[in-house]
């Protein structure tokens, strides 16, 4: 209702300014301002309230719950009386308890002697009125609860939940008919969401009965692990499109694939010869030379068969390529004009440190772009991948950031702090906050589901995995996991979002923020690795770990979820084979605990970040061998240290990720003391741009490439996150 009340805010504003009612806008303004129901927010309500307590207005406290009580709690029924009187209650408390923890006696005293006459004949009252005079209240076994966080965090959560269902339920009673377009567009938005599944749905089923009439067509029979995936292998696109090139006329087998989630290919040439190794079954690729044989088989079918197939292709081709054409010449032309403005800078450092260079200084007009791409470091040419456009801050949270995560849209992003409140916001075309998530138990971890993708996953230290509609802004189920193992350190969607893997892990002597005194444990901690199943919301299997059970502190999926790739505090990563669930492979990676773990571009190697230091790649064909090895500062690894006033030091160790890939694979994002830093990742890991604006140490990051402009996310201990929106170079 909040959101319904404030986009029609917008429009009667907007309709005001279109008929020049300017001096009725003005009192709209002015009556907004000092709107006391906040336009229905319950944030900002509660935010009203903590404002008046901690600026010790007694009488504006009591003004504003009597309007809040006349304006939208005697609208109930009065089943309800008793809990809005606890409220009351617990409200007065909070401000006594406020007082007190203060430091100011007068005020303490000035409350019970305006209130004296009021509640004096309260029975949950009689033993406060002895607050004020002794001495240590907070040892008080009668007083001591309510100056525990734990109280105020109840209290403020029941608030925020009452008014939210309060508000809620207004909805169902009769509404302005200006509000009544909301529902309109919640419906016609349901509707085309629906329309979009079954006709993906259609192009599928078309899809597979073509390509069953094809197969019988050729006598041709694919392997049993490929005839399973609802997606094509990389070598069979390959195969297809290298056929599309050579000749124009001759149709693919696959017509509707090009409708179709397409997986995604390597950028280097496949491995040559027969030998395959263990796990290309389960990354989903086909032998070269049973290519080749499919490839021989496909040209085989008549003339007359493939007539009407022909013109078809020939249409979606030209139509695919004229857009790409225009695609290319808009980034080409945007390319050239923000290129331009490098040119003269570039120029007058060539001149003033090599005179020499004077003479190529005016390239030609063909070589202009190309000159553009290329900067003076250190007196050598280095071409620069990325150009930051812009980058903004999204500064809603109050504490250090432990996970930020956009969605497979590329339009969302849900970031968690350490006081355990997610926000979920929107950049695009503006940054605004769409959802506010603040739970009574500590949340330590959270993913996106893969299908649909509003579904958030919420891990806690409790035990409990919570579903969350982000778009309804309410839980649909809450699952309890472990009481053995009550902190989920790690959650991973598959890809066809039917399932998610959740790592459950015991009670460690330190949890995500510590000081710098405090100790941990010398052993790995115990835990356990599970599948749930996200449709019947139950628990298909427990992974078994070897040696022994052990915390699993990242997961990851490749494309299509036949692999798994886990990281854990005895150092270990271990790959399992999601089509038999067992474990594949395990090896020693790092000494201490694996922090951060993900798949490559081509999914042949494994890149993990350990707590050595150490940025390993391995090569998944063969077990434990390393493929490259860096190392990395503290500032990129953790643990993280942001100091304070007097000495003090907030160490945070690392919970998100640590790194992240581009959408090909060449580049990766790092964390930095000051900001993001982008690596080349196939030149010895050469620094190519850090993204900077922080002020405190960077604990996670992101990347994004689902929109046109490359999106990178930097989130820091002080409760910034950085966006920054970045333009590929193409060479």
């Amino acid at each position: 209702m909040a959101s319904a009340v404030e986009r029609t805010d917008d429009l009667v504003r907007e309709y005001l300014i279109y008929r020049g009612f300017t001096s009725t806008l003005k009192h709209l303004d002015s009556e907004i301002k000092s709107d006391k129901e906040k336009g229905f927010r319950v944030d900002k309500i509660i935010d009203q309230l903590q404002q008046l307590i901690q600026s010790y207005d007694l009488t504006g406290l009591k003004e504003y719950w009597a309007y809040l009580d006349r304006r939208l709690f005697s609208r109930l029924e009065d089943v309800y009386r008793p809990t809005v009187n606890k409220l009351r209650t617990s409200l007065y408390r909070f401000y006594v308890i406020h007082t007190v923890q203060m430091k100011n006696p007068e005020k303490t005293q000035e409350f019970f002697q305006k209130q004296a006459l009021e509640l004096q004949a309260q029975t949950e009252w009689r033993d406060w009125f002895a607050l004020p005079f002794i001495p240590a209240p907070e040892q008080n076994p009668s007083f001591s609860p309510y100056f525990s966080r734990q109280w105020a965090d109840t209290f403020l959560v029941s608030l925020h939940n009452f008014l939210s269902v309060l508000f809620h339920s207004l909805t169902a009673s009769p509404q302005p008919v200006l509000l009544s377009f909301d529902n309109e567009v919640q419906r016609i938005k349901t509707v085309q969401e629906e329309n979009e599944e079954f006709r993906q749905l259609l192009f599928a089923l078309q899809g597979e009965s073509r390509q069953k009439k094809d197969e019988e067509m050729v006598h041709h029979k694919l392997p049993p692990y490929v005839q399973h995936m609802d997606r094509l292998g990389d070598t069979e696109l390959d195969l297809v499109s290298s056929q599309r090139n050579i000749n124009m006329t001759t149709p693919s087998r696959n017509f509707f694939s090009t409708f179709l989630p397409q997986t995604r290919r390597a950028p280097g040439k496949m491995a040559s010869g027969p030998q395959s190794s263990p796990t290309q079954a389960s990354l989903g690729r086909k032998d070269p030379t049973a290519a080749a044989q499919s490839a021989k088989a496909k040209d085989q079918p008549g003339a007359k068969d493939l007539k009407m197939p022909t013109v078809s292709m020939a249409t979606v081709d030209l139509a695919t390529g004229h857009s790409r054409q225009r695609r290319q010449h808009d980034h080409e032309k945007a390319r050239k004009e923000l290129l331009s403005k490098l040119l003269p800078q570039s120029s007058e450092k060539k001149t003033d440190s090599d005179p020499d260079a004077q003479t190529e200084a005016l390239p030609d007009q063909t070589d202009s772009t190309n000159q553009a791409r290329v900067c003076e470091v250190g007196g050598a040419a280095v071409e620069q991948p990325f150009i930051k456009l812009s980058q903004e801050e999204y500064g809603e949270h109050h504490s250090s950031i432990m996970h930020c995560r956009v969605d497979c849209s590329g339009r969302r992003v849900a970031s968690l702090d350490v006081d355990g409140v997610v926000k979920v916001w929107a950049f695009n075309p503006i940054m605004q906050t769409k959802a506010t998530i603040m739970s009574k138990s500590p949340l330590l971890s959270l993913e996106w589901a893969a299908k649909p993708n509003r579904l958030l996953l919420l891990g806690s230290g409790v035990g409990t995995v919570k579903l969350y509609d982000t778009d309804a802004k309410k839980n649909l189920y809450e699952m309890s996991i472990d009481d053995v193992h009550p902190r989920i350190l790690s959650l991973a969607c598959s890809p066809s979002g039917t399932s998610f893997v959740c790592s459950a892990a015991a009670q460690a002597a330190h949890s995500g923020v510590v000081t710098e005194g405090d100790t941990q444990v010398s052993g790995p901690v115990s835990g356990q690795l599970l599948l749930w199943d996200t449709k019947t919301v139950k628990q298909q299997l427990q992974f078994a770990l070897e040696p022994g059970p052990v915390a699993i502190n990242c997961t990851a999926f490749n494309h299509n979820g036949n692999l798994l790739v886990t990281g854990a505090a005895d150092g270990m990563i271990r790959l399992f084979d999601m089509q038999r669930y067992e474990s594949a492979l395990s090896w020693k990676a790092h000494d201490g605990e694996v922090y951060s773990v993900e798949f490559s571009y081509d999914e042949n190697t494994v890149f993990s970040i350990g707590q050595d230091g150490k940025f390993v790649q391995w090569n998944i064909h063969r077990c434990g061998v390393k493929q490259s090895e860096y190392s990395l500062s503290q500032d990129a690894v953790g643990p993280f240290v942001l100091s304070g006033y007097s000495g003090y030091k907030q160490v945070q160790v690392p919970r998100g990720r640590l790194f992240a890939f581009d959408s090909e694979g060449q580049h990766v994002l790092t964390c930095s003391s000051s900001g993001g830093v982008i690596y080349r990742v196939d030149a010895g890991l050469e620094s190519v741009l850090s993204l900077g604006g922080h002020k405190a140490p960077v604990v996670t990051v992101d990347w994004c490439s689902a929109m046109d402009c490359g999106t990178c996310l930097t989130a820091s201990m002080d409760g910034k996150i950085k966006l920054s929106t970045l333009l590929a170079q193409k060479p």
